[in-house]
C-alpha cells in the first residue's frame, strides 16, 4: 500500500497518508489512457461544420440554354456543384462525434492515471486547502511553495471551496476540479497534480 507525505500549504511535510494499492499503484494501461482521452475529446467537439448542397444555395432553377444544339455541354441549374458558388457535393454536415466509452474503461483509466502521477512523483496530497482570502496573488504564492516552478497545476478538492476558485481562476495552466468530476485527460494535461487530504481519500474508496 502506498504511503505519502501530507504536506501544508508552506509545502512542509505534517504527516503521512495511506492510500489504496489498487487506486494509486495499479498497473499503467497507456492504451486504456488513449481511449479515455479519446473519448474525451471527442464529447469535446462542437460539430457544427456545415455546407450548403445544392437546394440550399441561392440561385434560380431555371435551366441555363437548350438542352442540343448550342455546341456547348448540357446544363440544368446555375447552383450546380460544377459552378462557382455552386453547391457542395457530400460536404460535413452537423454531427455529435460523442460516442460511450465502458464505464469499466473510464474507472480503470483514472487509476492508471493517478498510479502514473504517484508513480513519477508529479503527485502531492495536501492537509486542507484552506486559503484566507480569495485572492490571485495568495493562491499562486501557495502553488509556488508546494509544487515549485510547474507551469501546468491541477487542484483537486473534494468539497466547495470558493477561496480556492476565485483564486486561481486567473492563473494560466491551473485547473480546479472536484474529486468526483476528474477526468483522465485533466490528470494527463497537468504537470503536476495537488489533492487535498480529503479528495485523496475519496478517490481512494471511489476506486478501490
Amino acid at each position: 500500500m502506498p504511503v505519502v507525505d501530507v504536506v501544508n500549504l508552506d509545502g512542509q511535510v505534517v504527516g503521512q497518508m495511506e492510500l489504496a494499492e489498487s487506486v494509486f499503484a495499479a498497473e499503467v494501461n497507456e492504451a486504456l489512457l488513449w481511449e479515455a482521452v479519446r473519448h474525451y475529446m471527442a464529447g469535446r467537439r462542437a460539430g457544427t461544420h456545415k455546407t450548403k448542397r445544392r437546394w440550399e444555395v441561392s440561385g434560380s432553377g431555371k435551366k441555363l440554354w437548350r438542352q442540343k444544339g448550342t455546341g456547348r455541354a448540357r446544363m440544368g441549374s446555375i447552383r450546380s456543384p460544377l459552378w462557382r458558388h455552386g453547391g457542395t457535393s457530400h460536404g460535413p454536415v452537423p454531427r455529435d462525434y460523442s460516442y460511450r466509452l465502458p464505464k469499466k474503461m473510464q474507472l480503470g483509466a483514472l487509476r492508471s492515471a493517478l498510479s502514473a502521477k504517484l508513480r513519477d512523483g508529479e503527485l502531492k496530497v495536501v492537509k486542507a486547502f484552506s486559503v484566507s482570502e480569495p485572492k490571485t496573488k495568495v493562491v499562486a504564492s501557495v502553488i509556488s511553495k508546494v509544487t515549485g516552478a510547474a507551469k501546468t497545476v491541477l487542484l483537486v478538492e473534494n468539497d466547495e471551496n470558493r477561496n480556492l476558485e476565485l483564486g486561481s481562476r486567473n492563473i494560466p495552466g491551473v485547473t480546479l476540479a472536484k474529486s468526483f468530476d476528474v477526468t483522465t485527460y485533466d490528470l494527463l494535461r497537468h504537470k503536476n497534480v495537488l489533492l487535498s487530504e480529503a479528495a485523496a481519500k475519496r478517490l481512494s474508496e471511489g476506486l478501490a
